[in-house]
């Protein structure tokens, strides 16, 4: 009786401690997960024209299905998505129910938090970048794409006149369409009725939730090439800027070559004087 008893109690433990490692085993699955992009219901895609659309069935579907499949990964992905299209204000209002369903039961709100801070980071980057060029035209921008409708959260050097909570719209269909097509957006040229400008907009993806944010630099062509270059006290005045500093350090950035060139008379990286060879 008693061996009956022990095997009993041992065959209880061994079925326990294998639902909790089970247990454990799904939880682990679930927070990895897959990536929203893999499943049919990904709601994106690109027309014709090569132009990113959202597509809102889609994405009905993919909260029902979420509803009933846990999945981590792919839900922050969701749920950051919903945000960037406004969802809550396009939706039918049981469509809305269940997504807001979805969003608590996940912590949509945390999320948000977790990637303004994470973008924290990036606005101090923007802002000491912006400040390194102070007064040359040269604008340096952060958005956070989890609000696109008030998505510009830092500025500097302004230049197109712009102010903290913008919006980004169209930021976020351009910039998935890139990745998409395997394309940057590097030296772009924008044209605006008088205005001109050079631009590059760099997307932040953040693992595992993917675009949360970009970082755009804005060069007021008509600014460097009607004023700087109209008159040499403006190409003066601009240079000041350019390489205007705070402080004088003593730390080498050179490499051992560059460095002894550099005692031996050589002044800039395209002098090729017989001093510096």
């Amino acid at each position: 009786m008693f061996a009956e008893l022990a095997i009993n109690l041992l065959a209880s433990a061994v079925l326990v401690a294998g639902g909790y490692l089970g247990g454990k085993y799904r939880e682990r699955q679930a927070q990895k997960g897959e990536q929203l992009e893999e499943f049919d219901f990904y709601p994106f895609g690109v027309n014709e024209a090569k132009v990113l659309y959202f597509d809102d069935v889609k994405f009905v579907k993919a909260v029902d299905y979420f509803l009933r499949h846990r999945n981590i990964m792919a839900v922050r992905q969701l749920i950051l998505i919903g945000q960037q299209n406004d969802v809550e204000n396009s939706l039918s209002a049981d469509a809305k129910r269940r997504y807001l369903k979805l969003y608590a039961r996940y912590g949509g709100d945390k999320l948000r938090d977790d990637t303004q801070r994470f973008l924290a980071n990036y606005q101090r980057i923007v802002r000491l970048v912006g400040d390194s060029f102070p007064d040359t035209g040269i604008e340096i921008i952060l958005h956070d794409l989890t609000n696109p409708a008030t998505a510009l959260s830092c500025i500097k050097n302004n230049v197109t006149g712009r102010d903290i909570g913008s919006p980004a719209t169209n930021l976020v269909f351009d910039l998935k369409t890139r990745k998409e097509l395997s394309q940057d957006k590097l030296n772009y040229e924008l044209n605006i009725g008088a205005r001109k400008f050079k631009c590059t907009t760099i997307p932040i993806f953040r693992d595992p939730d993917g675009l949360v944010g970009a970082i755009c630099i804005n060069v007021d062509v008509n600014y460097l090439t009607d004023e700087v270059l109209s008159q040499a006290e403006n190409m003066r005045a601009f240079i000041n800027s350019l390489c205007k500093t705070d402080m004088n350090l003593d730390e080498n950035i050179l490499s051992k070559d560059e460095y002894q060139k550099a005692l031996a008379g050589k002044r800039h990286f395209r002098d090729f004087s017989p001093i510096a060879s």
